[in-house]
Formats: structure tokens, C-alpha cells, sequence
């Protein structure tokens, strides 16, 4: 017998030695997984006919803060009551201007005399605006404590998924155009952002505009630990190449010099509401980009749509199958690819066939005959990566299951992409 027939007739025992390999069979995870896929807003009308693991709202700033140090957070807790209830995070902006919703400044400052201008928008949503001088002071002072009372209150709170910086600006978009005399300086932006990084390290924040050190509106965000949203997504995404459409979300990412940001930093927004009627539909918006090209592009991983979850917009199956397609295609798709035990350990191989890598810090529980034997960061696995997670083997014959538990009372376990997931668990055959 020769030495390489030996070599492998040994290599054909090694299961009695020890050895075990199983490779798993992939199977598109569910549309509402945990932290990605399409949001509606809480209040929308038909918010239960859609999968989704995420909602979104609105709150004013003069409905949570009466004081510089004086803060009232039971609108926001009503809110998330709602949304523990139905099993979904939420995902929040909170905001100083909004057209046609009157004054939104706290009464406090107003009565301080920080001046507001009243003037009238006939952009779309138009209507009249009240805009505080965001270079006073006071008012300054105002949003640097009303970010850190935030960040104590809800950073790293279960029950949130995201947070958009908001506070400035029409919407809290970081803009009042066309009253581009009136948005904040990039001194106040700096002011903020400076906030919101200090008050925030768990739960992602995102910014409406990317910006380098020269951007010419902006103050730079390019270094810091922030994503962002598209909130003209699929419509104004792409870099088109011409000049007037400089503005596009592409272009203020490349120019940003922000190209890798959603390796480390989430990435979401809003389908252009222009393009509800129409999208995961055979006729498409003659103005959309392509959905999965933007998602190529941006890497996105959660993006309203309330074209999905409003009764006015029709919700035949074969459009719901495609925007199901669509939701499953949006951030992580994590995909146990194969598991062995071998020399006392367990090696377990996840591989990301997903858009975008996992941000929140989750983790997940091997269990072996019933008992947690080792727990794994989910994050910084990026699409086409895999890792390999190593844990000290359980008991001869230990029947081995993983799960990623939602850390929200009620919510949505995580679950892999794999044929053998079941309700919560994978059981590794």
C-alpha cells in the first residue's frame, strides 16, 4: 500500500476520531427579519399587511422638552408602548420645523426671545414655517442638552432601532430650502454632531447629507461615527453624471469621500414618495433608477415605503411577492453555510449574502443539550465574508442549536438564512 493510500484510508475514520462536518442548505430568511427591510409609519393605515420588523414616527422637540433641564419623554414612551406591542422596534427623528404644523420651538426659548421668522414654503409640502435662529445661544445650548438627555435616556434602549439626527432644519432634514439664509450654520451642525457623538455610542444615529471637510453647506461628517439616509431613494440615488444632479445621494457620498461608510455605519431612507404608486410593479416610475442598482450601491438597509402600507395604494399578491423580494435583498442576510466539531471544538462558518454587514451589537447563542455554551458578535461580517465561530465543544453526542434572541421584550428573533431555521432556533444537524 502505498503512503498516499494510507494517508487516505486514515482520513476516512476521522469521524470515529472526533470529526464531524455538516453543510447547510440556503434559504432566503424572512422579510421581516429583526433591524432591516421596509418601515411604515406607526400611524399608518394599513400598517399590518406588510412584513416588517420596524416602524417610524415624527415627534416635535417643544412636545419633550420644557427647560433646559427640564425634559418630558412620555410621548415617545406612548409610542413605543404601540410598537413593543406589535413585536417591532422603532426608529425615530425628533424635529424643530415642519410646514403647517405650527410652532415647534420650545416655549421656553420663544419666551427667552430667541428670534423666529415666519415665512411661507411653496416647495412641496408647503406651507407656513417658523424657523428659529439657530446661531442664538440659547438655542444652541438647548440642543446640546437635549441630546445628551436623549443619549442617557435611549442609547442602547431595545425597544429603538435607529435614530435620524433630525432637530435642524424643514422636516429635520438639515435644510430649509428655498430659505437657505435661515438653515444652521456649519458651526451649529458641528455643535450637534459633536452632541449626538458623545451622547450616543450603541444606537446608530443617521445624517440626511454627507460632507467632507469642503463642503460648501455642510459641516464635515465624513470622519465621524454616523451613517446615513437616502430620503429620495431610487429616485435621486444614482450618480447620473450631470451637474444639476450633484445633490444626489451617490454623488454627496463619493464626494463626501464617505464611499466605505457602510462597512462600519447603517445606511437608510425613504422610497421618493413620487415612486409609491409604481414600485415592484411591471410599470415602474419613468424617473426610477432601479431599485436593486441603488441597493447595490448604497448597501442600504432599511428604507420607508408607505406605497406598501397605505390602503389608497393597491397591494395586488404579485406586487407584494416582488416587494418581498425587495425587503430580502436590504441589509444583512446571514447564512449559516456549513458546522463541524473537531479535537473538542465546534466550528460554525457564517457567511453574509446580504447588501450590508449587521450593525447592532446582538449577539448570538450556541446552546449544546440545552445549555448556553458560547455567545458571537454578529457584526462585521460584510457581504461575500465569512467567519468562522469557534466555541469548546459540549458533551459526546450534544445535540447543538443557534439562535439570535431580540433583546426587546416581544420582538422578532433573528433568523439565518437557511433551510433548517425554525421559529427561533437553527438546530445544526
Amino acid at each position: 500500500m502505498t503512503r498516499f493510500a494510507i494517508f487516505s484510508f486514515a482520513l476516512s475514520f476521522l469521524p470515529l476520531a472526533g470529526f464531524s462536518q455538516t453543510k447547510l442548505e440556503y434559504a432566503p430568511a424572512s422579510a421581516d427579519n429583526p433591524l432591516k427591510g421596509f418601515v411604515p409609519y406607526v400611524d399608518t393605515d394599513a400598517w399590518e399587511r406588510f412584513p416588517h420588523s420596524m416602524e417610524f414616527t415624527y415627534f416635535a422637540i417643544n412636545d419633550l422638552m420644557q427647560g433646559y433641564d427640564t425634559f418630558d419623554w412620555s410621548p415617545i414612551e406612548k409610542v413605543l408602548k404601540v410598537t413593543q406591542e406589535r413585536g417591532v422596534q422603532l426608529t425615530f427623528r425628533v424635529m424643530m420645523e415642519y410646514p403647517e404644523r405650527g410652532l415647534l420651538v420650545p416655549q421656553f426659548l420663544v419666551d427667552e426671545g430667541v428670534k423666529i421668522t415666519k415665512w411661507e414654503s411653496k416647495e412641496s409640502d408647503s406651507g407656513i414655517c417658523y424657523t428659529p435662529d439657530y446661531e442664538d445661544p440659547r438655542l444652541r445650548r438647548a440642543l446640546e442638552a437635549f441630546i445628551a438627555a436623549m443619549g442617557e435616556k435611549y442609547d442602547g434602549d431595545p425597544r429603538v432601532s435607529y435614530l435620524t439626527a433630525g432637530l435642524l432644519g424643514l422636516w429635520g432634514e438639515w435644510h430649509n430650502y428655498p430659505r437657505e439664509e435661515l438653515g444652521a450654520s456649519k458651526e451649529t451642525e458641528s455643535l450637534v454632531l459633536d452632541a449626538y457623538e458623545k451622547a450616543f455610542s450603541k444606537t446608530p444615529i443617521l445624517l440626511r447629507y454627507p460632507a467632507g471637510e469642503d463642503h460648501y453647506a455642510h459641516g464635515s461628517n465624513h470622519l465621524r461615527p454616523f451613517g446615513y439616509h437616502d430620503d429620495s431613494f431610487n429616485w435621486a440615488t444614482l450618480d447620473t453624471g450631470k451637474k444639476q444632479d450633484d445633490w444626489f445621494f451617490m454623488p454627496l457620498v463619493n464626494g463626501a469621500g464617505a464611499a466605505e461608510k457602510w462597512k462600519t455605519q447603517p445606511i437608510g431612507g425613504e422610497l421618493r414618495p413620487e415612486l409609491w404608486k409604481k414600485s415592484f410593479t411591471g410599470n415602474p416610475h419613468k424617473k426610477s433608477q432601479g431599485f436593486e442598482a441603488c441597493v447595490d450601491a448604497t448597501h442600504a438597509t432599511w428604507l420607508m415605503d408607505s406605497g406598501l402600507f397605505e390602503k389608497r395604494f393597491p397591494l395586488p399578491e404579485d406586487r407584494k411577492a416582488k416587494a418581498m423580494k425587495a425587503a430580502q435583498m436590504l441589509g444583512y442576510e446571514l447564512h449559516v453555510s456549513e458546522w463541524q466539531v473537531i479535537d473538542g471544538e465546534v466550528q460554525i462558518t457564517v457567511e453574509n449574502q446580504g447588501a450590508a454587514p449587521f450593525y447592532h451589537q446582538w449577539q448570538a447563542e450556541l446552546e449544546a443539550d440545552g445549555k448556553s455554551i458560547a455567545m458571537f458578535d454578529l457584526r462585521g461580517i460584510l457581504p461575500g465574508q465569512s467567519k468562522v465561530w469557534t466555541a469548546k465543544a459540549g458533551a459526546d453526542g450534544a445535540g447543538y442549536r443557534l439562535r439570535v434572541a431580540n433583546p426587546m421584550a416581544g420582538g422578532k428573533p433573528l433568523r439565518f438564512a437557511n433551510k433548517e431555521q425554525g421559529a427561533e432556533w437553527l438546530v445544526l444537524p
